[in-house]
C-alpha cells in the first residue's frame, strides 16, 4: 500500500480530514461555498444550464436579497463589468483568491446603508459572535487530551478562531460590518447540563449576540437555551436526530450528519457489503463462518435508546438482525462490563460487531476481546474520533487489525499541502496557535459563507433561508458532499452539512503521522483513495477493504493529481 504520496495515481485525489477536539463531535468540512439561489430551491430551480455545482442560469436572480449579487449571477447576465469585485476576486474564475478547494464565490462588493440593527447582535458596523470555550481545567476533555498528548488550551482554541476570523474577513463581503467574536468560557464541566443552561442564559442575556460557535459536547441544554432565546448556534450540541434540529429551527445548526442520516447511511452499508457475506476479515475462528451480527453502543441518554430502536428499525427492514445487543453508560465504568458483553458474543456466535460510541471505549472493548482469544470483524457504525488515527493507536493492534467501516471524515493530507494549518500558514506565514485548527475553520466558513448570501438584513430566518437556497456542494474525494435543505439525498428537510460518507479500514503495520503530527505505525486507510458515497449509493458487493482495497490511500504529502491550489499572493488583513 503507498501509504505517504499518492501523485503516482491518476484519479486517487484526497484532502485533509479532521484533528482531535471534544468527545462527541467532529466537525470536518473542506471549504463551504454558499451560493444564492432563489428561497426554497437550489440553482437548478433559477434555470439554466446544470454543472458541477448547480446551474448558472439567471431566471429567478431578481429573488435574490437586495443588494447580493454573486459572480456567477453577474457572468450569466453579461453584467460582470458592472460592479465591483474587489482585490479579492480572481475575476478570472469568479472565485474568492484563497488556496482552497473547492473555492469560493465572489460576491459583489457593497456601498450603501445596510439597514444598522437588524436582531440582536446585528448593528450597523457590527456582528456580534460569541465562541464558547470549555473549563481551563475540564476533567473529561483533560483526560482526553492526556490519553492523544493535545496541548490545545481555551485561550489557544480562540486565539485561532481569531486568527481565521481575520482571513475570512478580509475575502467574504459582509455587508459593511465586521464580524466580532467574543470568548465565553465555561462555567461548568462538559457533562454539566445545569452549568450549560446557566451559561447559555448569560450569553443571551449579557453578551446578546447573534450567533454562538461551539458549545458543551455532553449536553444539549446549552443549545436549547440559546434556542429558546432566539440565538443562532453552529455546533453547538452533541448531533441529535433530525427531529431536535427541526424543533430548534432555524437557530441550531450542525455540519456533520444527523443521527437519523448516520443510521440511515451505516444500515445501508451493513444491507449491501456485509450482510449474506462471510466474515472474512476476522479472526482465524470466524473468518470462515456466516456474518452474525452483534452490535454495542453508548446509552447515557433517553435519545440514544430512541436511535438504538430506529437503527435495529432500519436494519429490519433490509433483512438484518443483531444476534445480541450490548450497551454501556460510560467508557471509564467499563472494564468489567466488556468482559461480559465479548464473553457473550463469543458463546453466541457473533462474527461482526457494529461499535457506536466515544473513542475511549474500545481501549477497553479490544482489551476483553484479546484477553478472551475473541477476535471479530469491529465494524464502525457512528463514532466520535474513534475513526481518527490519534485514537486507533491507543487500541488493541491485535483487534484492531479487523476493523472497517463507514466513515464522514474524509482521507488526510499534510497541512504542508492544503487545509486549515495550510491556509493560516498562507495568509500569517506561521501556523495555527491550536493544534485542532481544523475543526475551528468550518464553523466560521458557515457562517460567513452564509451571510455573504444572506445580504445586509441579517436574522436567523434569512440565515435558513440562504442556507435551503444554496446549491448542492458535491462531493469527490477532496470533500465531502454538503447541502441543505431539500434535495431529495434524506427523507426529511437535512439541517446538517455532509451528506455522503468514505470506506475505511485500519492498517496496524502504516507508518506516518496522526492528526497531531506525533509519528507512529498504525493509521486508517481511506479505501480506493477516499471515494465517498451518498445515501442509496453504498455498492451491492463485499467491502473494498485490506487486500481487496484496489487504491488505499493513509495520507497525501503533496496534492494529488487532478488537484490544484492558486498561487495567490494574500492580501493584507481586512481593515473594517
Amino acid at each position: 500500500m503507498k501509504a505517504m504520496n499518492a501523485t503516482d495515481r491518476p484519479g486517487a485525489l484526497r484532502r485533509y480530514g479532521p484533528l482531535v477536539a471534544v468527545l462527541a463531535a467532529i466537525a470536518a468540512v473542506a471549504a463551504l461555498v454558499i451560493g444564492a439561489a432563489p428561497p426554497g430551491g437550489d440553482r437548478a430551480a433559477a434555470g439554466g444550464s446544470t454543472g458541477a455545482r448547480g446551474t448558472t442560469g439567471v431566471a429567478g436572480a431578481e429573488q435574490l436579497p437586495k443588494d447580493v449579487m454573486p459572480f456567477f449571477v453577474a457572468k450569466a447576465a453579461g453584467t460582470v463589468g458592472d460592479y465591483d469585485w474587489g482585490k479579492r476576486c480572481d475575476v478570472t474564475t469568479g472565485k474568492l483568491a484563497l488556496p482552497l478547494s473547492p473555492a469560493p464565490d465572489c460576491f459583489a462588493v457593497f456601498t450603501g446603508d445596510n439597514g444598522g440593527a437588524t436582531s440582536t447582535g446585528v448593528t450597523k458596523d457590527a456582528i456580534k459572535v460569541v465562541v464558547y470555550t470549555p473549563q481551563d481545567n475540564d476533567a473529561v476533555l483533560s483526560f482526553i487530551y492526556r490519553q492523544i498528548g493535545s496541548t490545545d488550551t481555551p485561550d489557544k482554541t480562540f486565539a485561532t478562531y481569531r486568527s481565521f476570523n481575520e482571513i475570512l474577513a478580509t475575502y467574504y463581503e459582509t455587508y459593511g460590518r465586521r464580524v466580532e467574536l467574543v470568548q465565553y468560557k465555561a462555567t461548568g464541566a462538559t457533562t454539566d447540563a445545569v452549568a450549560a443552561a446557566t451559561d447559555a442564559e448569560t450569553i443571551a442575556r449579557d453578551i446578546g449576540p447573534f450567533a454562538v460557535i461551539g458549545g458543551p459536547s455532553l449536553s444539549t441544554a446549552f443549545a436549547d437555551t440559546l434556542a429558546a432565546n432566539q440565538v443562532l448556534c453552529m455546533s453547538c450540541t452533541p448531533s441529535g436526530d433530525n427531529e431536535f434540529y427541526a424543533k430548534r429551527a432555524p437557530y441550531v445548526w450542525g455540519i456533520t450528519a444527523n443521527s437519523d442520516e448516520n443510521a440511515i447511511m451505516v444500515s445501508q452499508y451493513v444491507a449491501n457489503r456485509l450482510a449474506g457475506g462471510k466474515a472474512t476479515h476476522g479472526g482465524d475462528a470466524v473468518k470462515s463462518q456466516a456474518r452474525k451480527f452483534g452490535y454495542i453502543y453508548v446509552s447515557a441518554t433517553p435519545e440514544a435508546e430512541q436511535g438504538r430502536r430506529h437503527f435495529e428499525e432500519l436494519l429490519a427492514q433490509q433483512g438484518v438482525a443483531f444476534t445480541d445487543v450490548a450497551s454501556y453508560k460510560d467508557p471509564l465504568s467499563l472494564a468489567g462490563q466488556a468482559r461480559e458483553i465479548l464473553a457473550r458474543m463469543k458463546d453466541r456466535g457473533v462474527t461482526t460487531v457494529l461499535f457506536t460510541g466515544d473513542p475511549l471505549a474500545p481501549q477497553t472493548l479490544t482489551q476483553a476481546a484479546t484477553e478472551q482469544e475473541y477476535f471479530p470483524e469491529w465494524v464502525l457504525a457512528g463514532t466520535a474520533l474513534v475513526d481518527t488515527t490519534i485514537f486507533g493507536r491507543t487500541y488493541d493492534q491485535a483487534q484492531w487489525a479487523h476493523a472497517f467501516g463507514p466513515t464522514g471524515l474524509f482521507a488526510r493530507v499534510s497541512p504542508k499541502v492544503a487545509g486549515a494549518g495550510y491556509l493560516h500558514q498562507w495568509f500569517w506565514g506561521r501556523p495555527p496557535e491550536a493544534q485542532q485548527a481544523a475543526l475551528i475553520l468550518p464553523s466560521l466558513q458557515l457562517l460567513y459563507g452564509a451571510l455573504q448570501g444572506v445580504g445586509p438584513d441579517v436574522t436567523a430566518q434569512h440565515f435558513e433561508d440562504r442556507l435551503f437556497a444554496s446549491p448542492v456542494i458535491e462531493g469527490n474525494v477532496l470533500a465531502p458532499q454538503i447541502s441543505w435543505g431539500d434535495h431529495g439525498f434524506w427523507p426529511f428537510t437535512d439541517r446538517n452539512g455532509i451528506d455522503d460518507q468514505t470506506e475505511v479500514w485500519w492498517d496496524p503495520t502504516a507508518t506516518g503521522p496522526d492528526e497531531l503530527g506525533n509519528a507512529g505505525t498504525g493509521m486508517w486507510a481511506y479505501a480506493n483513495g477516499g471515494q465517498r458515497f451518498l445515501p442509496g449509493k453504498w455498492p451491492k458487493s463485499p467491502p473494498a477493504v485490506f487486500g481487496d482495497d484496489p487504491d488505499p490511500v493513509t495520507l497525501y504529502t503533496q496534492l494529488p493529481e487532478g488537484i490544484t491550489l492558486p498561487d495567490y499572493a494574500p492580501l493584507p488583513p481586512a481593515k473594517k
